[in-house]
């Protein structure tokens, strides 16, 4: 059961089509006598999810590494039976980390797929553009990668987050920047959107809980590399630490410009930049002082592969499933998505409708998936996980913080050196792989 299907379509289709990936193991959508009338996406033996995330385009790491690894898991499931006797379809539309395209696929899963849920989304300007339809259709949605506020402020039983939000990410980064590290002048670098924008009042709230504000703003246009302004506004002020809301290219890019200018400082990027991504375009060896927040453990590393057993489930079916990947964060992230979605399915039971499925969902107490922080659920709180890790650049990988007084001796050194470091060539980009070809 372990080969590999046949692709459904060609990458030759993107010129005039939305690349559109069906895992099943015939390339049909079900039609409306596979499906149960009363309730949409169920039928004997199979439940019909949906997604929409880039797959193209500059946000694609995201996109893909999500699906690889949540398709690992629901394929594993599949092979084994499925759920309550019916095997998980998942319709996977690109939507180029783009609003509109969005809203369209979105549109297009809920009523001409007439999927049962919604799963995996990629991306706040994507995916807060879509709360009126799920409200609207009553339709699930399932473990976005996104940490934004608007999916959890108002309280909307339709949305089920599971990671933690940004807010959080950056509180705890500012405390430790403040508290143990003593750095007050901290800038923000944004991605001038939704996505941005809230992780910028993220920031400012976490800042002023210790009686300070940005000393400077400086921001780049989704989907550009055009970040010069935006850091050179920045380095005016003087930081001595840069926040970073954006993707991993024009971060890179503004770290490049950064340090090329002389500045020594710390770098932190929320979860979304895409570590793994981020340390393959600054290059094997890069040491620049830069932190990240993570809402899961990092996988490959021996502290945390000895530890938790939902690494190494991971890391063992994405080698099945798709052996030429490697483990990563946000495919790990991915992964644990599905289980959750596996979960809620297995507790609705055979008599499965939307509403049997949110009232398994808030059923959901301390359940493992394998990394050190359990998932719980509630009535009144549809976020599943709390705790954010931190990992550190190291001579161009990331590993775990586990004392962030280390740091002061890395800074340091940072500064006295002195000099300006010449800005590194663009890292050329890897073709294009292969999308996660069909199973079901």
């Amino acid at each position: 059961m372990t080969a590999r299907m046949p692709r459904l379509f060609s990458f030759s289709f993107l010129a005039v089509l939305s690349l559109s990936l069906f895992f099943a193991s015939c390339s049909r959508s079900p039609t409306a006598e596979d499906m149960d009338a009363s309730t949409p996406g169920v039928g004997d033996d199979l439940v019909v999810v949906g997604s929409s995330l880039p797959l193209t385009g500059h946000a694609s790491y995201l996109g893909r590494q999500t699906l690889f690894g949540a398709m690992s898991y629901i394929s594993a499931v599949n092979d084994a039976g499925g759920v309550a006797g019916r095997r998980i379809k998942v319709i996977a539309l690109d939507d180029g980390y783009d609003p509109p395209r969005c809203v369209a696929n979105t549109q297009r899963l809920i009523v001409d797929d007439r999927v049962f849920c919604l799963f995996s989304y990629v991306g706040t300007p994507t995916t807060a553009k879509i709360i009126p339809l799920l409200e609207e259709a009553n339709a699930p949605l399932v473990g976005s990668f996104t940490g934004a506020d608007a999916l959890r402020t108002p309280f909307r039983r339709v949305i089920v987050n599971i990671r933690p939000s940004y807010y959080q990410e950056t509180a705890a980064a500012v405390d430790h920047m403040v508290g143990d590290l003593g750095l007050r002048r901290v800038a923000v670098f944004y991605q001038y959107d939704a996505y941005g924008f809230d992780g910028l009042r993220g920031t400012e709230m976490a800042l002023k809980a210790h009686g300070l504000a940005p000393v400077a703003r400086g921001t780049y246009i989704r989907g550009t590399m055009e970040v010069e302004e935006g850091i050179s506004r920045i380095l005016e002020a003087d930081p001595t630490a840069i926040v970073m809301i954006g993707t991993s290219g024009p971060c890179a890019k503004a770290i490049r410009i950064a340090r090329s200018r002389g500045y020594a400082g710390l770098f932190y990027a929320v979860s979304f930049v895409g570590a793994d991504e981020l340390a393959r375009i600054l290059g094997p060896g890069d040491d620049t002082p830069l932190v990240m927040s993570q809402v899961v453990p990092p996988p490959g590393l021996a502290d945390t592969e000895g530890l938790l057993s939902g690494v190494v489930e991971y890391a063992r079916l994405l080698a099945r499933y798709y052996p030429e990947e490697k483990p990563n964060l946000v495919g790990l992230e991915g992964f644990i998505n599905a289980k959750v979605l596996v979960e809620g399915l297995r507790r609705a039971g055979r008599d499965l409708t939307r509403e049997r499925f949110l009232d398994a969902i808030e059923s959901i107490r301390h359940f493992s998936v394998g990394i050190a922080s359990p998932v719980s659920f509630a009535p009144d709180r549809h976020q599943g996980l709390e705790r954010v890790y931190f990992t550190l650049l190291d001579k161009g990988a990331f590993t775990l913080v586990a004392d962030w007084s280390g740091l002061h001796a890395r800074l340091a050194a940072a500064a006295q050196r002195g000099e300006a470091i010449p800005p590194a060539a663009p890292a050329s980009s890897p073709a294009a792989p292969a999308a996660p070809q069909g199973r079901e």
